[in-house]
C-alpha cells in the first residue's frame, strides 16, 4: 500500500461538548500482589458487513446492523464495513477519534480493496465508496452523506473510461463535490443548486440529465470554485482524505441542529452516537438500465397490502428521497427491467417474513444488476400501525402481545383526530400523493422560519415547498400540515411527516411554488392560473392528496365513532381501521392490570368517559362546580363577616352541590367516582386586590357613594387581609376547609345526601371522597372525623348503608415522605402529579413555561416537559416512596393517579410498573391509557 494511508490523522480539530455521551474506556490494569489481571482485551471499532447482525443496532447503527443482516441472508449488498457508535461516542468526548481506529479502518478499507480487485480512487477501475451515517433509531434525512467518495480530477477519468460514459462520471463528480462542499466543508448548499439552475437555463434544458458531458465538465468547474471560495481550500484530491473528513464529518452531523431537533421531537437520547457506514459504490446513473428506487413490503400510509415505492431511472439515491425528480411508481419498473423488478419483489417478501414487519428497502439497479442498499424496519402512519399489526397477526408471523407492541397511546390519539367532511362543498386547488394522512387547515407560508414564528402565536400554518429538506425539520414540527409540488411518497417530507404524524400532501405538480414572491400557482389546460399569497388559508387532505382554497368543515374521526358507541367494529358498515383498533383494543383490555379512569366533572364529561371505556372517575374537581354565578356564593362564604352570613352561603350552596353530585353518581353508577373537596388557589374566588382598590379610589376622589362603591369597600378590607404573594402555595385545599368553617362540612354532606338519593332510587353509586393538599396526618384526622359523622348521620336519618371511603390526594413532598403515617388515616391515595411536580422542581408551570423551558429543553436539562411525562427520578422517586410506605402500613391501600401524566404513554408505563390500581385522565385521553395500561404488561 502506498504511504498515502497514514498521511493524514483522523484528529487534531477542536471541540466543543454540548450533549452527555457515554463514558469512553479506560484500560487501568488493576494489580494485586499475586499477579496482575488480564489485560482487557481491545476495543474493537469497526465491522465488515459479513461480522453483525441485526440486533447489534446499539453499537452498528440501525443501517449497518441490518446490511449486516441482510449480507447473513445473502442478500445483492454491496461489501463495506462499519465503524461502530462507540466510534462516535469517543470522538465526541474527546474531539478526536481513538487511536487504534485508523488502524482498523485501514486494515478494513484493505480487505475491501482485495474483495473488489479495486484500489480507492486510483488505477484504470477506481473504487469508490459511500460514507453514511446510521444511528440506533431511524432518523431520515437528519444526518450526513457522502456519495461517490474517491474521485478526483484523475480518477474521474479512469471511470469515464472504464463505464464508457464520460457523463455518467461527469455527474458522479460534481454530486460528489456538492455533497462533500456542503456536508464536509459547510459551503452553502444553494450555492451549487442556483449554479446547477443557471446552467440548465444557459443549456436551454430543465432537468439535470439533460446536461451533456461538456456542460457537466464547466459544472465540476463551477463547483470547485465555489468550494475555493466559500470554504477557502481547494477540494481535496487524496481519496483517503475525502474518506476520512467525510467520517468526521458524519461523527459531528450527530451534534447538529436539525438532528438534535429531530430527536427532541422524537425522545431519542443525545448520548447514543452514530455509526458510519463505508459501502463500495453501485451507480444507479449509468443510463435507461441504471435506476435508484425506494420499495415499502406494504403501504406505509394505509397499511394496505400490494407493492408500494418509487423508481427513478438513471439516478442516484439522493435523487429519489430529496424529492428534486418526480418518481415514477415501483409497478413500472416491471415494464422497464422485469427481471430485477421480479427479484426485488422475492426480496421484499424474503425481508418482510424475517423481520415480521413491514420493510422500508433501498436499492439500486446497476446495468441490469440489483443492488440492496438498506433496509429497516419502516416509519407508517397511525393507521398503518394498527392495520399492519392485526394483519400481521393474521398471517401468524407475530402474536397478540406482538401485535401490542407495534402500536402506541400517541398513535391512536392521532387517529383521533377530525377529517374534512365529504359532504362540504369546497373549492379544489391541486391533487397531490396523499403521503401521510390527516385533515390540516392554516395559512400559507413558504419557509420555516415563517412557520415557527407564526406557529408560536397560535396561529396554524400550512408549510409549502417545493421540496423539504432537513433544514426545513423546525417548521415542519412547527406547522399544522405539509405541501410540496415535488417528491414522493418516500421523499424527505413524506418520511419526516409520516414519522411525526403530521398531515403531508407531496408531489402536487400542478402546483408552482415561488418562495421568492412568497406565493403559489395552480396553472390548469384551459383556465386562468389561480394564485395563492402567504397568509391565505389552505385546506389539505393528507389521505385522499386533495389540496383546497379556504377552510374545509372537519367532522368526527371514525375512530372516535367507534369509541363514542356509534360504530361497532363487527358493523357491516365499519371500515377496517376501525376492526383493526376495535381488535388491538380488546387484546389491551384483556392484557391490562391498572384499571383506567377520568377526571370529569359533569355527568356529560361522566358520560362520555363511560363511553370511551373508563372504569369510573379518578378527580372530580369540585371547584369548577363553582365556576360563572357561583362564584359570588363562594365569594360570601369567604368573607362572611359573622355566623349568620357563613350559615346563609353554606345555605345556599348545599343543594347546587347536591344536585351536581346526584347528576355525576346517576351518569357513572355502579362504578366509582372520586370526589375532590373543593381545592381552589383563593383568589380565583376573590375580586382582583389591584382593580379592587383603583375602583374604591376612583369612587373616593369623585364621591361618588353609590351601593356598588359601598359593597366594595367592604369587600376591600377582607381582600386585603387574605391577599397572598403565592397563591398556589396558600390558603388553599385541606387548609381552606379548616380555616373557613363548615366549607367541608356542607360539601361531604351534599355528598353524602346525593349517594343516598341515588341508593333509595335503585342505583350503585360507589363514592370516594379526597382531601386536598394534605401534608401531615393531622389535617386528615380532622376532616376525616367530622365527615365520618356526617356520614353516619344522613346514613341514620335515610336508612341505608352508603360505604363511602375517604382518602387523600398525595401532591406535596411531605405526604410522600410520611405516607406511612398517611395511610393508617386513609383508605386511599390519589397522586396529584401537576402539583407534585411543581411542589418538587419548585416552579409554576403556568409561569415557567413560557420563559425558560425552551432553553432548557435546547440544553438538554430536560429531554420533555416534566409536566408531559412524569419526571422518574424526582417525581417518581416520592412517589415510590409513598407507595411503599402507604402499603407497608396499609397493605389494603388503593392506589391511584390523577394527574394529567395519567393520560401520558410513557408516564402509564411508570405507573404500573411501580404498582398503583388506577390511573385517571382526562376524556379523551382513556383510550390513550387503556392502550398503554396493557402495552405495559406485555412490555
Amino acid at each position: 500500500m502506498s504511504g498515502r494511508r497514514g498521511s493524514l490523522p483522523l484528529s487534531g480539530q477542536p471541540f466543543t461538548r454540548s450533549s452527555p455521551v457515554p463514558e469512553t474506556r479506560t484500560r487501568v490494569p488493576a494489580v494485586t500482589l499475586e499477579a496482575a489481571a488480564p489485560a482487557a482485551p481491545p476495543v474493537k471499532y469497526v465491522y465488515d458487513f459479513s461480522e453483525g447482525h441485526k440486533d447489534l443496532k446499539h453499537l452498528l447503527g440501525g443501517k449497518g446492523a441490518n446490511l449486516a443482516e441482510m449480507t447473513r441472508l445473502g442478500l445483492p449488498v454491496p461489501p463495506g464495513f462499519t465503524i461502530t457508535t462507540e466510534a462516535c461516542c469517543a470522538y465526541l468526548e474527546t474531539g478526536s477519534e481513538p487511536p487504534e481506529l485508523r488502524a482498523e479502518v485501514s486494515a478494513h478499507l484493505d480487505a475491501l480493496e482485495r474483495r473488489m480487485g479495486k484500489r480507492l480512487g486510483e488505477g484504470d477501475d477506481p473504487l469508490l465508496v459511500s460514507v453514511r451515517s446510521g444511528a440506533k433509531f431511524s432518523m431520515p434525512g437528519m444526518m450526513d452523506t457522502v456519495l461517490n467518495i474517491g474521485l478526483s480530477d484523475t480518477s474521474v477519468v479512469a471511470l469515464a473510461a472504464q463505464a464508457g460514459d464520460e457523463r455518467f462520471a461527469l455527474d458522479s463528480y460534481r454530486r460528489l463535490i456538492q455533497m462533500f462542499g456542503k456536508t464536509v466543508l459547510g459551503v452553502d448548499g444553494d450555492l451549487f443548486e442556483e449554479a446547477i439552475d443557471a446552467l440548465k437555463a444557459e443549456a436551454g434544458v430543465t432537468t439535470d440529465i439533460e446536461l451533456d458531458a461538456d456542460r457537466l465538465t464547466v459544472l465540476v468547474d463551477r463547483f470547485k470554485a465555489i468550494v475555493r471560495e466559500h470554504a477557502g481550500r481547494e477540494f481535496p484530491q487524496d481519496p483517503r482524505e475525502q474518506m476520512d473528513l467525510a467520517i468526521r464529518a458524519v461523527f459531528d452531523s450527530w451534534n447538529g441542529d436539525r438532528a438534535r431537533l429531530y430527536r427532541r421531537q422524537e425522545r431519542i437520547p443525545h448520548d447514543l452516537g452514530t455509526a458510519v457506514n463505508i459501502c463500495s459504490m453501485v451507480f444507479g446513473n449509468l443510463g435507461p438500465d441504471s435506476g435508484t428506487g425506494v420499495a415499502f413490503t406494504r403501504d406505509p400510509a394505509t397499511g394496505h397490502q400490494g407493492v408500494y415505492g418509487d423508481y427513478l431511472q438513471n439516478a442516484q439515491g439522493e435523487d429519489v428521497v430529496a424529492g428534486i425528480r418526480n418518481t415514477v411508481p415501483l409497478a413500472e419498473l416491471e415494464r422497464l427491467d422485469k427481471a430485477s423488478y421480479d427479484q426485488l419483489l422475492s426480496i421484499m417478501e424474503t425481508l418482510e417474513n424475517h423481520y415480521r414487519d413491514l420493510c422500508d428497502i433501498e436499492f439500486t439497479i446497476e446495468r441490469g444488476t440489483l443492488w440492496m442498499l438498506q433496509t429497516r424496519v419502516g416509519k407508517r402512519t397511525a393507521a398503518a400501525a394498527f392495520r399492519i399489526a392485526t394483519q400481521l397477526v393474521d398471517q401468524g408471523l407475530i402474536d397478540e402481545a406482538e401485535a401490542l407492541r407495534r402500536v402506541n397511546g400517541e398513535r391512536l390519539a392521532q387517529l383521533m383526530f377530525p377529517r374534512f367532511d365529504p359532504d362540504a362543498e369546497v373549492e379544489h386547488l391541486a391533487s397531490g400523493l396523499p403521503a401521510s394522512p390527516g385533515a390540516a387547515v392554516g395559512r400559507v407560508v413558504f419557509d420555516s422560519a415563517t412557520a415557527v414564528e407564526r406557529a408560536a402565536t397560535g396561529e396554524a400554518v400550512i408549510l409549502v415547498r417545493r421540496e423539504t429538506n432537513p433544514d426545513d425539520l423546525d417548521g415542519m414540527i412547527a406547522a399544522a400540515g405539509i405541501l410540496t409540488s415535488r417528491g414522493g411518497k418516500t421523499s424527505h417530507a413524506a418520511v419526516v411527516a409520516r414519522g411525526m404524524g403530521k398531515t403531508c400532501v407531496c408531489g402536487a405538480e400542478e402546483i408552482e411554488v415561488d418562495t421568492a414572491a412568497r406565493r403559489l400557482t395552480v396553472r390548469r389546460p384551459g383556465g386562468e392560473p389561480v394564485v395563492i399569497t402567504e397568509g391565505e388559508t389552505i385546506s389539505i387532505d393528507g389521505s385522499t392528496g386533495r389540496v383546497h382554497r379556504g377552510e374545509v368543515p372537519v367532522v368526527p374521526s371514525p375512530v372516535v365513532e367507534y369509541f363514542e358507541g356509534r360504530v361497532a367494529p363487527d358493523d357491516p358498515g365499519a371500515d377496517d381501521l376501525v376492526r383493526a383498533v376495535g381488535r388491538i383494543m380488546g387484546i389491551a383490555d384483556a392484557a391490562r392490570r391498572l384499571e383506567v379512569r377520568a377526571n370529569a366533572d359533569t355527568a356529560a364529561d361522566a358520560a362520555r368517559a363511560r363511553r370511551f371505556g373508563a372504569r369510573g372517575i379518578g378527580l372530580c374537581r369540585t371547584e369548577h362546580m363553582f365556576l360563572g354565578e357561583r362564584r359570588g356564593l363562594v365569594e360570601h362564604l369567604i368573607l362572611a363577616e359573622g355566623e349568620e352570613d357563613r350559615l346563609r352561603a353554606l345555605d345556599a350552596l348545599l343543594p347546587l352541590q347536591r344536585a351536581d353530585f346526584t347528576e355525576l353518581f346517576e351518569a357513572m353508577d355502579g362504578l366509582p367516582v372520586t370526589v375532590r373537596l373543593l381545592d381552589p388557589p383563593l383568589h380565583e374566588f376573590l375580586p382582583d386586590l389591584t382593580e379592587l382598590s383603583v375602583r374604591v379610589a376612583l369612587a373616593e376622589r369623585n364621591g361618588d357613594h353609590g351601593a356598588l362603591d359601598e359593597q366594595d369597600r367592604r369587600l376591600l378590607p377582607a381582600v386585603r387581609r387574605l391577599h397572598e404573594q403565592n397563591p398556589m402555595l396558600g390558603l388553599r385545599g385541606v387548609r381552606l376547609g379548616l380555616v373557613i368553617p363548615g366549607l367541608f362540612s356542607m360539601q361531604v354532606r351534599a355528598i353524602a345526601e346525593a349517594a343516598a338519593d341515588r341508593r333509595l332510587a335503585g342505583g350503585d353509586p360507589w363514592v370516594e371522597i379526597m382531601i386536598p393538599l394534605v401534608g401531615t396526618v393531622q389535617e386528615l384526622e380532622i376532616v376525616r372525623e367530622d365527615a365520618e359523622r356526617i356520614v353516619a348521620d344522613i346514613e341514620r336519618e335515610r336508612g341505608v348503608e352508603l360505604g363511602l371511603s375517604l382518602g387523600t390526594m398525595i401532591e406535596l413532598p411531605r405526604a410522600a415522605l410520611t405516607a406511612g403515617q398517611i395511610a393508617e388515616c386513609a383508605d386511599f391515595f390519589s397522586f396529584g402529579t401537576n402539583d407534585l411536580t411543581q411542589t418538587v422542581w419548585g416552579f409554576s408551570r403556568d409561569d415557567v413555561e413560557a420563559s425558560f423551558f425552551g432553553a432548557y429543553l435546547e440544553k438538554g436539562i430536560f429531554g420533555i416537559s416534566p409536566f408531559e411525562t412524569i419526571d422518574v427520578d424526582g417525581v417518581g422517586a416520592l412517589v415510590r416512596t409513598a407507595v411503599r410506605a402507604g402499603r407497608a402500613a396499609r397493605p389494603d391501600l388503593k392506589l391511584g393517579v390523577c394527574g394529567e401524566h395519567g393520560g401520558d404513554p410513557e408516564s402509564v408505563h411508570f405507573f404500573h410498573e411501580v404498582g398503583l390500581d388506577y390511573v385517571s385522565c382526562s376524556p379523551f385521553r382513556v383510550p390513550v391509557a387503556r392502550l398503554e395500561a396493557g402495552r405495559a404488561v406485555v412490555g
